[in-house]
This record gives structure tokens, sequence and C-alpha cells, in this order.
């Protein structure tokens, strides 16, 4: 994360600027864990009351996803259970 920081606040002109506030990695596997946390992510701004419909929040990818991936693909992802997913989420 330093060095994306540095880059970003060289790019910025902003020397010292907290970048990557509150976040942290985590090793995602297997492949169905990726997916249920690609959708949990998708829809979290949904869960959250932000807005109705994933595609309609700016900063998310699920519009991009749902344009680029086969409706197989999509159906497949937004159909995964992540009630048993644990990630934080102090929003």
């Amino acid at each position: 994360h330093s060095r994306t920081a540095v880059a970003l606040n060289r790019h910025d002109a902003q020397p010292g600027r907290k970048v990557w506030h509150n976040s942290w990695e985590s090793c995602v596997d297997p492949e169905a864990s990726s997916l249920a946390r690609l959708q949990y992510v998708h829809l979290n701004p949904v869960q959250h009351g932000i807005v109705p419909v994933a595609t309609h929040y700016p900063w998310c990818s699920a519009a991009w996803f749902e344009a680029t991936a086969s409706s197989a693909q999509v159906k497949t992802i937004y159909a995964l259970k992540t009630d048993y997913l644990h990630l934080p989420d102090d929003f």
C-alpha cells in the first residue's frame, strides 16, 4: 500500500495525504469464495440503502461487470450466498 500511496500522492501533488485509510488485504481462495466476495462488494451499496440497484453506484464495478460479462456469469455471481462471509464492514 505504501508504494501506491506515494505514487498517487506524487501524481496528485499531495505529499503526505492518507490514501489507504482503513483498508486491508486478504487472501481469497478458492474461486467460489472470490466470486462470492465480488457479489458482496457489488451489492454492498444496495444492502446499505445507498442505491436501489448496484449499477447506480458510481464507485462500483457492477455496471462494468454486467455490461462485459455473459448473462450466465452475472446470474452465477448474483446467485451465490454471501451470508456466510465474515467481512468487516463498519458502515
